[in-house]
This record gives C-alpha cells, sequence and structure tokens, in this order.
C-alpha cells in the first residue's frame, strides 16, 4: 500500500478502528487468527496482525496493534493504575518494531490492543495508547481505552484506585472473561443450547463485585441474554447437580412464547458442560449462589 499523509493515516486507523468494533460485535466479542489476518477495508486486505507481538504495516508511521498473551512468549501483566506491562519486543530496544510504538507513544496515537486468553482466541480492546516506558525493566506501560489513559496519563495518581479498577475490568477482564466462557461452552448457551455467539453472556455465579467472585471459567456460565437476565434476578437457579431451576413465579403466569418455551420449559434441564471437567461450574459457587436463588421465593 502505498504511504500515506499523516492526515489520511490518522483516518485510516479510525476507519480500521470503527470496522473493527462492527466485526468483532457480529462475531460475539472475539475473533481469530484468520479473521484478524484476513481483514478487509472496503475490498483491501488489511491485516490487523502478524507473528510477533508488535504490528507495524509498511504504510504507518505509527504501530496499528500489540498482542498480549496468558501464554507468552513475554510476561505481559497488568500493573499499578491499571496500565499494561507491555515488553519490549527483543533486539534492540530502541529500533526495531519498538521505534513504532515508543513513536505512537509519544505521538499519543491509539492503537489496537489483542488480548489472546487462550489459543486462537483474541478479544479486541479500543483504543488503547502507550503511556509511558521504563527502559530499566523493558516495558511500555499500556492503557487499555481512553477512561484509563485519561486517569493515569502524566502522573495523575490521585483518582481512586477502585474506580480505575472498575475501567480495567470494563475495558479488558470482562471481555477477556466472556471469550473464555464462551468458548468452553463451545459458543452454546448452556440451558436451552443456542449457538448465536453474539447472543451469548457469560454469566458470574459469584458476582465480580464480590471478593471471591473471581474471573475463572469455572465462576462463568455461558448463557444467551434471556436466560443471563433471568439468572441474575433469580427468577432461574442452577442446583450443585447442574439442574435448572425456576422461581415460583413463573410457574404459573401466562405470558406467550417466550415464556412458555423460553423459560417455564426449562426447569429441570441439565446444563450442557464444557468438554473439559477442569471448566466445569464450580460446586461450591452453584451451591451460594442457589441458596439465594432459593430465599427469594
Amino acid at each position: 500500500m502505498v504511504k500515506r499523509t499523516p492526515h489520511d493515516q490518522a483516518l485510516l486507523r479510525l476507519q480500521i478502528f470503527a470496522a473493527l468494533e462492527q466485526l468483532t460485535d457480529r462475531q460475539g466479542g472475539f475473533l481469530t487468527w484468520a479473521q484478524l489476518t484476513g481483514f478487509e477495508l472496503e475490498g483491501v486486505r488489511l491485516p490487523l496482525i502478524n507473528q510477533r507481538g508488535i504490528h507495524n504495516p509498511s504504510y504507518l508511521d505509527h504501530t496499528l496493534s500489540i498482542t498480549s498473551a496468558v501464554d507468552g512468549p513475554y510476561d505481559d501483566k497488568i500493573g499499578p493504575g491499571g496500565l499494561l506491562h507491555y515488553k519490549f519486543e527483543d533486539g534492540d530496544p530502541l529500533g526495531g518494531a519498538n521505534r513504532k510504538l515508543r513513536k505512537a507513544m509519544e505521538d499519543q496515537v491509539p492503537f489496537i490492543l489483542l488480548e489472546r486468553p487462550i489459543s486462537n482466541v483474541y478479544v479486541p480492546i479500543v483504543p488503547a495508547y502507550a503511556i509511558d516506558e521504563d527502559r530499566s525493566e523493558n516495558i511500555f506501560r499500556i492503557a487499555a481505552g481512553n477512561e484509563i489513559r485519561t486517569t493515569t496519563f502524566a502522573g495523575k495518581q490521585s483518582v481512586d484506585k477502585a474506580y480505575v479498577e472498575r475501567l480495567v475490568r470494563q475495558r479488558v477482564h470482562q471481555p477477556v472473561f466472556r471469550a473464555r466462557v464462551i468458548t468452553a461452552y463451545q459458543s452454546s448457551c448452556a440451558i436451552c443450547r443456542l449457538k448465536h455467539k453474539e447472543l451469548l453472556d457469560a454469566a458470574h455465579i459469584i458476582p465480580d463485585s464480590e471478593t471471591h467472585g473471581s474471573a475463572e471459567v469455572t465462576n462463568g456460565l455461558a448463557l444467551c441474554k434471556i436466560h443471563h437476565a433471568a439468572y441474575d434476578r433469580n427468577l432461574l437457579g442452577i442446583d450443585p447437580s447442574y439442574r435448572v431451576h425456576l422461581n415460583k413465579k413463573l410457574l404459573y403466569e401466562i405470558d406467550g412464547p417466550m415464556l412458555k418455551h423460553g423459560l417455564q420449559e426449562m426447569g429441570g434441564t441439565l446444563l450442557s458442560l464444557p468438554r473439559a471437567r477442569s471448566q466445569f461450574p464450580n460446586r461450591e459457587a452453584l451451591d451460594e449462589r442457589f441458596r439465594i436463588f432459593l430465599g427469594d421465593q
């Protein structure tokens, strides 16, 4: 692709962001390697990722995307202030792929953060910014989202810690948790078996607002939006043997086919579980949540 002016580059970047968000939404919140490498904009193929962690297309002066993976090869982690500590690419810390990412930091140009929680599952987070760097640790500090960038840029540390943690959960942890849970349940609602990713949520068994409400797959359930809402409002409960129960309020109502087929007929259903036993819902967590459901009858 022909090199563009700075203005045209900025416009192209925004167009890529918008098209990526639309694609991600259609695909249920996460993408595959093939979808990222085959990404097209107005009929032109513009790969959003490569085999390296930092993706620097020749037609842009700044980094387009970075990939952060729990399985390496680098030790990326969320550090103080909600910033991702992103390792320099091997080699010259001032050159190579690091050069364009550093330029993005200096010019405060946004890019795409691709979180890879498991193999071939990528969660795009847009926009992301490089805030600063630590050359003694060979890391860039990355803010996921304008909100986190605003609260941490230029050394602003007076913002309430709980507020920053909530932003990080919303921008990074929740989408990654969702991708892991939906993938574990093979993109299917555990109750009704609906297989449209865009209509599925990752429901917490123990809410993440609780101190023991972890973001582990075992504390999650892949549920369609109607069953997620019913579960959150204790209109539907799941016991430790993975059986679905309905709140008595629903059993005697007459309200049309959605209530009848979508909820009332689900009573007594056994959950469809992940293939890996290690990803089954935690029975103790289900029991704790089910007791709350029983108390709301």
